[in-house]
């Protein structure tokens, strides 16, 4: 068995910054209200027909050179998103394309919040078993021409943004820095309907109605107060739970860089924990939340702030719709 280390890191967000204000002119909310209920205060929007592989490509090309690593060293493609440009194929074939790198194998992961996490665990069991040795992992979303900009779809539409994120995981071989420990992955499907988008759906013939689009069924369902109340639940067990899997307690975690679904949320999962607040990243204010991409976008921002140091114990933590969650352990 090998080990996977990250060897490069790189996002991209859109240039278009979209404040609670803004939000304020299309529908009734405000920027109080937006701000005490989530902590955002702004996202940044995809322009017109730029897709999560427009985006994915950028981000991608930054964890490349960050790595120094060619793009056609790539032996694998994992892409998570909710959000893909189509219905298929998935969106990685694309971002292969556009590397424009030889054949390579692409899959993309549908676990939304979590995507992150299961694409960073499925590339790291290619790289132990020795399949591979050079994987991308990429979480990416538009979700801005998919929320409804209206009173209707306020309570979700004020939450998200869009952008992208990649890391490069490579065979440890000799190295013994930035070494991936292990994973703990989770689902409850029973709760899929407290959190989801119905339309298109292959359940239904046709997938797509008049009736159904104008009753809004095309756009995101969030229960809130269901979603808050397991994620402060979920989120600290699992935290705990893939710390006591390699030998260590909250204690001796250096930093948790959590999921950016709302500040709020993670505000009481560090509570729950009794960690302190300089030991939790969270960016959900300048970005939203930005779904498979938040955890990418989060690690390089921590780093780039001095907040990852040599040796340091990273925790990734993650809970969003399926219900799914889970965690990731990182020594640093």
């Amino acid at each position: 068995m090998y080990q996977s280390r990250i060897a490069g890191m790189g996002f991209y967000v859109p240039d278009r910054v979209v404040t609670n204000d803004d939000l304020a002119k299309m529908f009734n909310t405000s920027d109080e209200w937006i701000q005490k209920r989530t902590g955002i205060k702004e996202r940044h929007y995809a322009a017109q027909n730029q897709g999560v592989a427009d985006m994915s490509l950028v981000a991608s090309l930054r964890c490349l050179e960050d790595a120094k690593v060619d793009a056609n060293d790539i032996d694998l493609i994992v892409l998570a998103s909710l959000s893909p440009d189509y219905c298929f194929p998935g969106s990685g074939c694309f971002l292969q394309d556009y590397l424009g790198i030889k054949p390579t194998p692409a899959m993309d992961v549908r676990t939304q919040c979590t995507g992150f996490l299961y694409s960073l665990a499925t590339a790291d069991q290619f790289i132990k078993t020795g399949m591979y040795k050079t994987v991308l992992v990429v979480g990416a979303e538009n979700h801005s021409s998919g929320i409804e900009f209206a009173d209707r779809g306020r309570a979700v539409t004020v939450l998200f943004g869009d952008g992208a994120g990649a890391v490069l995981l490579q065979r440890a071989e000799d190295k013994k820095d930035h070494l991936v420990l292990g994973h703990v992955l989770y689902a409850e499907g029973k709760h899929a309907k407290k959190l989801w988008c119905e339309y298109p759906a292959s359940k239904i013939t046709p997938r797509l109605t008049k009736e159904g689009l104008d009753e809004g069924r095309q756009y995101p369902i969030l229960e809130g107060k269901t979603v808050f109340r397991h994620a402060v639940q979920r989120m600290p067990e699992v935290i705990i739970e893939i710390l006591s899997k390699n030998g260590y307690t909250v204690e001796d975690m250096d930093l948790l860089i959590p999921h950016q679904a709302n500040l709020r949320i993670n505000e009481f999962a560090a509570l729950k924990l009794k960690l302190p607040a300089e030991k939790m990243f969270n960016n959900i204010q300048r970005y939203g939340n930005t779904t498979a991409a938040t955890l990418p976008i989060c690690m390089v921002e921590a780093r780039d702030a001095g907040l990852i140091k040599p040796g340091a114990l990273i925790c990734l933590a993650a809970f969003g719709s399926g219900f799914t969650w889970g965690a990731s352990l990182i020594r640093w």
